[in-house]
């Protein structure tokens, strides 16, 4: 494992093979001042370039924390039926509501879904570089069996740890069965996650929920 610790977990990981590790402090004085900067730590697979998520994170003791309410996929597909997973296809993503080979409902609400999570933290000044844990709830599709796990992980992708830690290159990320291609966003953080399968979600239709916890970046107090 290697562990990263920065005065903000986006800056440890955005656009650079560098990783910043927590330095010997030469004095009392210095000490202090590290102790002060030190916003968020996170821990990483050793030798991985690309991992999609980080194994824990440490939050440092001066760090504002924000944690979001569980948000779901907003509905907006007046051509599905009110309550279905179809009526919650984002259509300026996806035009009519019609899902491009290979994207399942539960990638296109995933995606959705992170829209939704990406407006809600910048009403409070953060952005998703920012999410340090992430907690995932899936249902499973109508007709399935099983949570699509694959589906999610692929609308995360466009979201969240596209960047490669090694040469700071964007990595191109699959929509459905489509050729890889540039992330919806480019974002380096690879936030603590878990994603688990539940009998059924609060709101009819919801596949997927989502509520993430963010750092504000040094110096940056709540709104």
């Amino acid at each position: 494992m290697k562990s990263v610790r920065t005065r903000s977990f986006a800056a440890a990981l955005a656009g650079s093979a560098l990783v910043l590790t927590a330095a010997a402090c030469s004095s009392d004085a210095d000490a202090d001042s590290a102790t002060e900067a030190f916003v968020s730590e996170s821990v990483l697979e050793a030798g991985e370039s690309n991992p999609m998520i980080a194994q824990g994170v440490t939050i440092g003791p001066n760090a504002y924390f924000y944690k979001s309410s569980g948000l779901g996929p907003a509905a907006g597909n007046d051509a599905a039926e009110s309550g279905t997973p179809e009526s919650y296809i984002d259509t300026e993503m996806f035009s009519g509501g019609t899902l491009p080979e290979g994207v399942t409902i539960t990638e296109a609400q995933g995606i959705n879904v992170l829209g939704q999570i990406r407006e809600n933290l910048e009403a409070r000044g953060l952005t998703l570089e920012d999410v340090v844990s992430m907690r995932v709830f899936l249902d499973n599709a109508p007709g399935t069996d099983i949570a699509d796990y694959a589906g999610w992980n692929r609308a995360y992708r466009q979201f969240f740890a596209n960047t490669d830690l090694d040469s700071g290159e964007t990595v191109l990320v699959p929509m459905g069965t489509a050729e890889p291609a540039a992330p919806l966003e480019r974002n380096s953080a690879r936030p603590s996650r878990f994603a688990l399968e539940v009998a059924s979600l609060p709101v009819p239709g919801w596949l997927v929920e989502v509520e993430v916890d963010a750092v504000y970046p040094e110096g940056q107090e709540p709104q």
